[in-house]
């Protein structure tokens, strides 16, 4: 990797910036490293090399590229925080010192890991960028697993798994997702890895193909006469994401069929509308298997409109039809959205709200242990959104139920929950709520506290504080009606 080539990458993104700063911040770092070889035999200096280009490719900012090219010199080398704000301002040492402070992660002990752990979910709170350094950092690592030793390998896989491509996801970055969990998945499980592997790449190849090309030629001629301006991809599913379906669905590779979709990428959204109406004229649609997530996009950010169609040979196949704006989102997340933002003048970017929630259980709990493990259960799980009859959106994590929505709407709504209504139809207080539902939730006004047994069944945080609070000053009124003269 050279510098001139993350210049290059940088400039495609973002034209005009002044791309001299991060020449100078490789100069800087390459000094600073000069001498330090990695466990591979090269240059210590390839590593942030690596880590600044892979930024560059999920369109991060010039600070945050710099922060990748200079994050590890106050850790391993003699030059300080204070030499990088003078040099290359605040900003960009206020990142350097965001990776520092999470540390180098060693994998000596689960009590010092779960410590890292906690310390690069609270760095999330300050500023998303330094999670993003963090994410190329590791994937970087995991492109040279194969030089630490077995038992390390297996470790570092498993924890990549079971954390940051989990994180990665919520933020949207497919990209780095997806990378990190196949370099996993194949020092996991060798055998399944290159079992799968095979059967993808060899004994399915061409015939995919085959397939790809004929549903293309049905489809180009519809969109040329449309005058719809347009990129026609297929996209393959990945090793891991089909190992685990396979896992799920208890069935044999050859019995897994959406393998692969085909993207349809156009200018604006109302060309994504005519695309689905072409391919819903060609192809009937398979039931129960369309999904806007432009009117309502996932908890990620991420948008397209999918469905699935019985096509040719009367075979399953998936279209997801977005504008390269949302493709670009679906596979760089976050960054590619603030990018975007900042294209139309429209400022910084939010703070997701699962973000603000690791702040709050950090507020309340001390132990590391149960820190982690709160976080990785009410955190690290598919996020929904649901909608009240007014129209607000309100994200909650998969199988959240009525009574997790009625409580993020208002304490009292909680309290006072009798009933739901759910897309027009009764429902029960402890049904799992779908994306895109519609809730609305009848209260009974003379009630003041919850039921206790909700807690057998609520998903949120919130939610069961909520209820615990109200179920002791339940009890509290009870006891004091049973004892004359407590109140006197």
């Amino acid at each position: 990797m050279t510098i001139e080539r993350i210049i290059k990458k940088f400039a495609e993104n973002h034209p005009g910036a002044d791309t001299k700063l991060l020449a100078q911040a490789f100069e800087f770092a390459n000094l600073a490293h000069e001498g330090q070889i990695r466990k591979n035999g090269e240059p210590y200096i390839q590593h942030p090399l690596h880590t600044a280009y892979i930024l560059t490719e999920i369109k991060a900012d010039l600070p945050t590229v710099m922060a990748g090219l200079l994050h590890d010199v106050p850790e391993d080398t003699k030059h300080t925080i204070s030499e990088i704000k003078k040099r290359f301002g605040s900003e960009v040492a206020f990142l350097v010192q965001g990776v520092t402070k999470l540390g180098k992660i060693k994998y000596r002990g689960i009590e010092r890991y779960r410590e890292n752990l906690k310390k690069m979910f609270l760095a999330m709170a300050s500023d998303l960028r330094v999670i993003f350094i963090k994410f190329c950092d590791r994937l970087n690592n995991l492109r040279t697993l194969e030089n630490l030793p077995p038992e390390k390998q297996k470790r570092i896989a498993k924890e990549t798994l079971e954390i940051y491509a989990p994180i990665a996801g919520m933020l949207g970055i497919s990209r780095l997702k997806w990378q990190m969990e196949d370099i996993c998945f194949k020092f996991l499980y060798p055998e399944e890895f290159h079992d799968l592997e095979y059967k993808y790449e060899v004994e399915k190849k061409v015939e995919r193909n085959r397939f790809f090309q004929k549903i293309k030629s049905i489809l180009t001629p519809k969109l040329d006469e449309a005058k719809i301006k347009y990129d026609i991809e297929v996209r393959f599913k990945h090793l891991y994401s089909i190992y685990l379906k396979m896992q799920d669905k208890g069935r044999p590779f050859n019995e897994i069929y959406d393998v692969f979709a085909l993207r349809v990428i156009v200018e604006n959204i109302d060309d994504c509308y005519q695309v689905l109406g072409l391919i819903h004229s060609l192809w009937k649609p398979k039931p129960n298997r369309f999904k806007d997530y432009i009117a309502v996009p996932k908890p990620n950010g991420y948008r397209s409109l999918h469905t699935t169609v019985f096509g040719p040979e009367g075979k399953a196949v998936e279209f997801q039809i977005r504008t390269r704006e949302m493709h670009e989102e679906s596979i760089y997340g976050l960054a590619a959205h603030w990018h975007y933002k900042s294209k139309r003048g429209q400022g910084i970017y939010q703070t997701p709200a699962w973000v603000k929630e690791i702040v709050d259980i950090q507020k309340e709990i001390t132990s590391t242990s149960e820190f982690v493990k709160k976080i990785k259960l009410d955190i690290f799980r598919d996020r929904i959104f649901v909608f009240s009859p007014r129209g607000d959106a309100f994200e909650l994590p998969e199988k959240a139920t009525p009574i997790d929505f009625a409580y993020a709407v208002h304490t009292n709504i909680g309290n006072q929950a009798a009933g739901v209504i759910i897309n027009e139809k009764v429902g029960r207080l402890d049904q799992e709520l779908k994306n895109g539902d519609l809730v609305e939730i009848i209260i009974e006004k003379g009630r003041r506290f919850p039921d206790r047994d909700w807690l057998k069944f609520v998903k949120t945080k919130r939610a069961r504080d909520l209820i615990k609070e109200y179920a002791k000053r339940s009890r509290l009124e009870s006891f004091k009606r049973f004892i004359p003269g407590i109140n006197k």
